[in-house]
C-alpha cells in the first residue's frame, strides 16, 4: 500500500472514530436528558390530604373529594392519529352555602385541586404535565384554586331533586397567572345536607401560558381546553352523614313520563 492510501485509509478511520464517538455522546446526553425529564415529573402522589378555605356559619356543605371528579379535555395528535385527552383527579375540596329559603343568598367558597394528582392514560404525558406544562411536581405549583367573586342567575326558590343553573365568576390560578373565568353550574339539591352538581368552563393554553413542550409525534393540540368538575357536596364532607339518595335519575323521569 503507497503512503498516500495509507494516509487516506487513517483519515476514514479517524472520521469513522469520530463519528462513533460523537454517536456515543448523543446517546449519552439523549439518556440523561430522558432520566432527567422522568425524575422532574416526579411521582403524582399528594404531598398532604386536599383542604381548602371553608366557610362558616349555617347550611355549609362540603365537597366530598372520594365521590367528586375534576376534568380538563383537550384534543391533539399524537403518532398520526386524533387523540382526545381527558386528565382527571378526585383531589378536590370546597364548601358550598345552600340557603333554600332565599338561595340569592347562596354562596361558593374557594375551590381547590391538587394539580399534581391529574393524570391522563399516558404516562409520559402525565410526566410533562407534572414537570415541565403545570409544573406542579414543584412544592409551589401543587394546588390550583378558583376563588369566586359573584354568583348570578339563582332562582327564587328551590325544590328537593329539581336541578338549577347559575353562574359563578372568579379567579382561576394555575401556576402563577390567575385569570378571571366564568363557570357555568347545574345543581341537584338531594336533601338539605346533600347536593349534586356540575360545572364547567372553558379557557385557553394561551391565559395560562401552558406551552407544550416539544415531543416526537406530538402535534395540533388544541389552544381551548375545557374544564369539568362533577361534585356532591354534604354536611361534614362525607357520605356517611346523609341520608339515602331518592331523587329519581333522569333516566326514570324519562321513562315514567
Amino acid at each position: 500500500m503507497s503512503l498516500q492510501s495509507e494516509a487516506a485509509a487513517g483519515k476514514r478511520n479517524n472520521t469513522l472514530r469520530f463519528i462513533v464517538i460523537g454517536i456515543g455522546v448523543l446517546a449519552v446526553i439523549g439518556v440523561v436528558a430522558f432520566a432527567a425529564f422522568l425524575a422532574a415529573g416526579g411521582s403524582g402522589e399528594a404531598s398532604q390530604a386536599i383542604s381548602a378555605p371553608t366557610l362558616t356559619g349555617e347550611n355549609v356543605l362540603s365537597i366530598v373529594s372520594s365521590a367528586s371528579e375534576v376534568r380538563f379535555s383537550l384534543d391533539e395528535t399524537l403518532a398520526g392519529r386524533p387523540v382526545h385527552v381527558v386528565g382527571r383527579t378526585s383531589e378536590v375540596a370546597g364548601d358550598i352555602r345552600v340557603d333554600f329559603a332565599n338561595p340569592s343568598n347562596s354562596e361558593v367558597g374557594t375551590i381547590r385541586i391538587n394539580a399534581r394528582t391529574l393524570a391522563t392514560d399516558n404516562e409520559f404525558r402525565n410526566r410533562a404535565l407534572r414537570g415541565l406544562i403545570l409544573q406542579s411536581a414543584e412544592d409551589r405549583f401543587e394546588f390550583s384554586e378558583f376563588v369566586p367573586t359573584s354568583v348570578t342567575g339563582l332562582p327564587a326558590s328551590v325544590t328537593t331533586c329539581q336541578s338549577f343553573g347559575f353562574q359563578v365568576i372568579g379567579s382561576l390560578t394555575v401556576r402563577d397567572i390567575t385569570q378571571e373565568v366564568t363557570f357555568d353550574v347545574t345543581v341537584t339539591p338531594v336533601s338539605a345536607t346533600w347536593i349534586e352538581g356540575y360545572a364547567s368552563t372553558t379557557v385557553t393554553r394561551e391565559q395560562f401560558q401552558l406551552t407544550i413542550p416539544n415531543a416526537p409525534g406530538v402535534a395540533n393540540v388544541t389552544e381551548e381546553v375545557l374544564l369539568e368538575i362533577d361534585f356532591v357536596a354534604t354536611s361534614g364532607g362525607t357520605l356517611d352523614a346523609t341520608p339515602e339518595v331518592n331523587c329519581p335519575t333522569p333516566e326514570a323521569t324519562e321513562a315514567a313520563s
